[in-house]
């Protein structure tokens, strides 16, 4: 590994705090070390990057008080402030947050891996999407700044929040899917409890005290600790009303238990996927491997939406495979700082060890690998290996990897592949490299009712997001983007009256004298 340069050091600190009911908290207890896997000495060993409170039950129970008292069950300040209120709390706390965009970058490389230009990527990507945010939710309003009549009836017909919101964010972008749950939730009136992945924790330590400048006491409280700790007792109580979590089905279904009320328990989830990758016979083979290659190993395959396997055309899986396996040995392993790094460090000390069973138990399957350095190992990485032929039989076919690996299963018919999708347990996305309509056609008219998403001659991905990001069957529940997630984290509620001379003065006063909040036909710019 080359020298950390001075501008991408890390000085170890300690996370003293927390954030609950608008105080931050200091914390006497117990701390939790994190270790970055990136070494910072010539001779290898784990980075201590500082250390975050380890809260307990108490602690959990305190923030979901507060969540509810800000809530009142509809009563608080914050469900029913004007729209353009929340908003300008959302605009303060992304001004504020901007300000700390170089730590958070460098605590996201450490801590996770992710290469500077993904980090930075990701920052960006996150503030413009509660920009997007902002102005979805000003066209939402503004639609909805108008009577409708039918039947001798009007109606005034808005979206309000749904209540507390329990969120569990991901390691893989900590920053951007965790805000794509946090930041409609907050500005449709909800209140939150946000306890952040085990990786990617840190990070959110220089953005503290935006969130508590920006918003009024309770709206969002910040918990840190074991999420097996501090989740399930405020689960159990019974007092959350909307559980937004992306990570993976036995944690969504475990918290889903321990809740008393399932009927009233709003879901919003990301969660895992095997997206395949098809190479029809016809497909431009450099445009395709070059596609395959970015889709299966961006931030080392750690991605919900990458190519988990590869389908290639019987006809063309020689030439296919050939050429895939000397691009991936081609790939540059390093540190995130370093120019033109496609691999790095595994955040998960765990992961390498994983990927190697995959790999055992492939090979003792009949798989061989077919790049000259696959498998290779270091204290933090192993290289991505490309397996063939896979079966039906191995592990890698049906578990998700989310890392450094990549399987390849060869058809002679499209209907092959159909059968396989669906039979999966997975249906978020799919990528289709081809040029024939005859053969491009029924398989897409087949594959939209299988996934939610097809992406043709590209690699999977969430973005943009403004497009829908959800999936079927075990993938999902809800649907995020700019524009679905402001309704999955808010519910229609209306005020209706007869159309009579009386009832119009009435709503005549309350509109002339601006009194509700509801009730307004404000435009906001």
């Amino acid at each position: 590994m080359n020298k950390i340069p001075e501008e991408h050091y890390v000085k170890p600190f300690q996370q003293q705090t927390y954030l609950i009911n608008g105080k931050l908290r200091t914390w006497n207890g117990d701390f939790t070390n994190i270790y970055s896997t990136i070494s910072s000495t010539e001779q290898y060993a784990p980075t201590l990057l500082g250390s975050v409170p380890n809260l307990g039950k108490e602690q959990a129970l305190e923030a979901l008080q507060s969540a509810c008292d800000a809530y009142n069950k509809g009563k608080g300040l914050w469900p029913t402030m004007k729209v353009k209120d929340r908003i300008a709390a959302l605009l303060k706390f992304v001004k504020l947050m901007e300000k700390k965009r170089d730590e958070v970058v460098k605590l996201m490389m450490w801590e996770i891996g992710k290469s500077l230009a993904d980090s930075r990527k990701e920052f960006d990507r996150t503030t413009e999407y509660i920009y997007d945010t902002i102005e979805a939710y000003k066209k939402l309003d503004n639609e909805s700044s108008k009577f409708q009549q039918r039947d001798g009836v009007y109606a005034l017909i808005r979206r309000g929040p749904l209540g507390v919101v329990l969120c569990l964010g991901p390691y893989n972008y900590p920053l951007n899917e965790t805000f794509a749950l946090i930041i409609p939730a907050l500005v449709m009136g909800n209140t939150v409890i946000f306890k952040p992945a085990k990786h990617g924790v840190l990070l959110f330590s220089p953005i503290l005290e935006a969130f508590q400048e920006a918003f009024p006491q309770g709206v969002i409280n910040i918990l840190y600790g074991r999420g097996r700790t501090v989740a399930p007792p405020i689960m159990q109580t019974g007092r959350i009303d909307v559980l937004a979590l992306i990570g993976n089905s036995k944690t969504a279904i475990a918290l889903q238990d321990e809740h008393p009320n399932k009927n009233r328990l709003r879901l919003v989830f990301g969660l895992e996927a095997k997206n395949p990758g098809v190479v029809l016979p016809d497909a431009n083979l450099d445009f395709a491997v070059s596609e395959c290659i970015k889709g299966a190993l961006s931030f080392n395959g750690q991605r919900c939406t990458a190519l988990k396997i590869l389908y290639v055309h019987q006809d063309i899986k020689d030439e296919f495979i050939k050429r895939f396996a000397e691009k991936v040995d081609e790939l540059k392993f390093g540190n995130p700082w370093e120019d033109n790094v496609m691999l790095t460090p595994l955040p998960e000390v765990e992961k390498p060890a994983y990927i190697q069973e995959l790999i055992d138990d492939a090979l003792a399957k009949g798989a061989t690998i077919q790049n000259k350095k696959g498998g290779q190992r270091t204290e933090n990485f192993i290289f991505p290996a490309v397996l063939y032929p896979v079966t039906k039989e191995m592990r890698v076919y049906s578990e998700e990897q989310f890392g450094p690996l990549v399987p390849i299963k060869s058809f002679t018919h499209s209907s092959e592949i159909i059968n396989e999708i669906a039979d999966s347990k997975y249906g978020q996305q799919i990528s289709l490299f081809g040029e024939d309509p005859n053969t491009l056609a029924p398989l897409i008219d087949t594959l939209v009712n299988l996934v939610c998403r097809v992406n043709l001659n590209s690699l999977c991905q969430r973005g943009p997001d403004v497009f829908p990001f959800t999936g079927r069957k075990d993938s999902a529940v809800g649907t995020l983007s700019v524009h679905d997630a402001l309704r999955s984290f808010s519910i229609r509620t209306f005020v209706s009256f007869q159309n009579n001379d009386y009832n119009r003065q009435i709503v005549d006063n309350l509109l002339n004298t601006n009194t509700s909040n509801f009730i307004n036909t404000d435009y906001i710019l």
